[in-house]
């Protein structure tokens, strides 16, 4: 499996997405086609936290006047399959790795892992 889920608007998944090869991944454009259940259970077994998978800078948080601090992983699962602003961006998912969000040590883990 070699996927990659992200957001056709955001500048930064557009950038990181052009810096690799991505012959062979299946590209999931996660407005049109937001990720389910199954997808979200695969990247847990990975990251094993929710919380990590979760995109803290979503403009719903506030939308929804949601406290943070105060939610659980069962929470912020079903706010991942809710609405997909909250998926942190963009993650790389394979067999046996998941590269998440844009962050500089990702990035460099992603560049190492291509290659």
């Amino acid at each position: 499996m070699k996927k990659v889920f992200y957001l056709n608007t955001c500048d930064t998944c557009r950038k990181i997405l052009a810096q690799f090869r991505l012959t062979g991944w299946e590209l999931r454009e996660i407005k049109k086609e937001p990720i389910t259940k199954e997808e979200l259970d695969e990247m847990y077994k990975r990251a094993k936290s929710y919380e990590a998978l979760f995109s803290k800078k979503s403009t719903q948080i506030k939308l929804r006047e949601l406290d943070l601090k105060a939610l659980g992983e069962e929470d912020f699962k079903e706010l991942l399959l809710d609405h997909y602003t909250f998926l942190k961006r963009p993650v790389f998912l394979t067999d046996n790795e998941i590269f998440i969000g844009s962050d500089k040590e990702t990035i460099s883990s992603l560049k190492a892992f291509f290659g």
